[in-house]
């Protein structure tokens, strides 16, 4: 059985606070992740121990592997990731896009970046990856042209101001993507408790946003913390 820091932080939230919810039964994550074992690289489980050991907020292989395969679905080759850690999200993107894609990765912390790449070199996708230490949003600012994904893991209170700025510059067919869009079932929950004020409400105002845009058709896959994923029509 593959462990996680998030299954860990889920199991031990959900005890003590009334207003934490489980969007999918640990048993059926537990069943998902076992089919999913095939999909290893020891790479990746040492990302996933670091994770676990700092108790660092990686998606984990189940939204691993849902990431690669959206990717690989729309044949994407240019990806923005704003927020990326160190590099775990970037892992599977990377491997969808190919030899003659690119995932343009951002995060604040230098030592991210550094770590990033001694993990994604190791792996044989570095080569794919264009690594920027920074504010997200700054970067994007600073890039050109349309993406075929735009993810977004970055503060949540950052949401909706990211969401308004990645839309514009997605291809027709592309996708948005965002992580933590249940925020643990606090957007279920009325008046939740939240140890970063106004992040809930700024997670739902951005969810709001995304399924009343008529530009997109959107759709929340609810494994681990709830994963976003809106698709910009082509008509």
């Amino acid at each position: 059985m593959i462990s996680f820091t998030v299954m860990a932080d889920i199991k031990s939230k959900t005890t003590s606070n009334p207003d934490f919810l489980i969007p999918v039964n640990p048993v059926i994550e537990s069943y998902l992740l076992d089919l999913v074992q095939q999909t290893n690289h020891d790479v990746l489980s040492e990302m996933e121990a670091l994770a676990l050991k700092n108790n660092f907020p990686i998606v984990g292989r189940l939204v691993g592997v849902f990431l690669e395969t959206q990717a690989k679905m729309i044949n994407a080759e240019k990806v923005f990731e704003f927020g990326s850690g160190y590099g775990y999200s970037a892992y599977w993107f990377a491997r969808a896009v190919g030899l003659k894609g690119q995932v343009i990765c951002t995060d604040a912390d230098f030592l991210n970046q550094q770590k990033a790449e001694h993990y994604l070199k190791a792996a044989g996708l570095w080569d794919r990856v264009d690594f920027r230490a920074g504010m997200a949003q700054d970067i994007f600012a600073q890039t050109e042209g349309f993406f075929d994904i735009c993810y977004n893991d970055v503060d949540k209170g950052d949401y909706p101001a990211v969401w308004l700025m990645a839309k514009k510059r997605i291809r027709p067919g592309g996708l948005y993507i965002a992580d933590n869009v249940l925020w643990r079932g606090r957007v279920a929950v009325k008046k939740p408790a939240d140890i970063f004020p106004g992040w809930t409400e700024a997670i739902m105002e951005h969810n709001k946003l995304i399924f009343n845009d008529p530009d997109f058709d959107a759709f929340i896959n609810p494994i681990r913390d709830g994963v976003i994923v809106a698709r910009k029509k082509t008509m």
